[in-house]
């Protein structure tokens, strides 16, 4: 990890799941100078400190910044003297954006353009922001402001003119045991002795990953990452009505969602001409953009990728690595 040795990395949306768990992260395996947590609720971030100061962390090492990233004048005083950024803030709950979509659109697109341009303004070097398998082929408004959000960072490479920022995205499916994730919510209602879970269509399927995963594959993408490409990781897809299996419980089926999709898509057919295969992963290549003649074929770790086929796409659906009951029992166990 000798890239973020001596360097400062920032989070937005520091205190979600994914913030803390990229956060002790990295105090565990770099040496990074300083780590600054920056999002908008006191309360998580008084627990965050806590927790990481019980366990003896250098506090030293970590700051916590209130803002929000709608505010850019907030963002261009974060982000002076920083090296790194990982852009998690995000209004996710899918309902919630389609009740709400000025305030979706006000933190997922408006506030994703202002950490890009506080990023050139104050020469962070790199910049990876997490996009959603709802991003591909939206259906939803939060799918379609991950997707505008998507369409910036790739952008942002043709901006910076002879600054040395670069920005690059990790696309990937649901994280397990994450805050309002499906488990956490299903777990709630098993304490609650509900003898049925909810299920919204029985074909219904989902990617997923667990948050250490999705960790280390964002760490991964930063030596990797030249600059507009779309990471994603390869994942097992999970039929929803196995993951109620696993749990002990019976299905009941009470329909889909507004917004809802049956299956997810991480690479669409559209983007089969951009897109390439890796070993564990692909990369959606940017669209050609000024004079970018970068080859993507080989990444900056030495890994070689090869063009898929005509109208490849990887959707939950498609995806040939499905869990069983048993192996869902087993990650479970796993995340618990």
């Amino acid at each position: 990890m000798n890239m973020f040795k001596d360097k400062s990395i920032l989070v937005t949306g520091g205190t979600g799941s994914f913030g803390q768990s990229f956060v002790n992260f990295i105090l565990k395996k770099t040496r990074a100078k300083k780590i600054i947590i920056f999002s908008r609720d006191e309360l998580k971030q008084y627990e965050m400190q806590n927790k990481l100061f019980s366990e003896g962390h250098d506090q030293d090492r970590l700051r916590f910044w209130l803002g929000d990233v709608r505010d850019k004048s907030r963002l261009n005083l974060a982000f002076y003297d920083i090296d790194f950024v990982v852009h998690a803030a995000a209004l996710k709950q899918i309902p919630a954006a389609e009740y709400n979509p000025q305030e979706c659109i006000n933190t997922n697109v408006n506030g994703a353009n202002n950490v890009i341009f506080a990023a050139l303004e104050q020469g962070v070097k790199k910049v990876i922001a997490l996009s959603t398998d709802k991003a591909s082929n939206p259906v939803n408004l939060y799918g379609a402001t991950k997707l505008a959000s998507d369409k910036l960072f790739v952008s942002a490479n043709n901006l910076g003119g002879k600054r040395d920022t670069t920005f690059s995205l990790v696309r990937y499916g649901n994280v397990l045991n994450s805050r309002g994730s499906v488990i956490p919510f299903f777990k709630n209602l098993i304490s609650q002795n509900k003898e049925s879970l909810p299920l919204t269509h029985e074909k219904m399927t989902r990617f997923f990953i667990k948050v250490e995963d999705g960790v280390k594959f964002v760490v991964d993408s930063f030596y990797r990452m030249k600059g507009g490409e779309i990471f994603v990781p390869k994942l097992p897809t999970i039929y929803i009505k196995d993951l109620i299996k696993s749990l002990g419980k019976k299905p009941k089926i009470v329909g889909v969602r507004p917004g809802e999709k049956l299956h997810e898509a991480l690479c669409s057919r559209e983007e089969s001409h951009l897109t390439l295969e890796f070993k564990n992963h692909y990369v959606i290549k940017p669209s050609a953009w000024g004079e970018n003649n970068k080859n993507y074929n080989t990444d900056n770790k030495g890994e070689k990728g090869k063009n898929v086929k005509d109208l490849f796409e990887y959707t939950s659906l498609s995806n040939p690595n499905v869990l069983t009951v048993p192996k869902i029992k087993e990650l479970l166990k796993e995340i618990n």
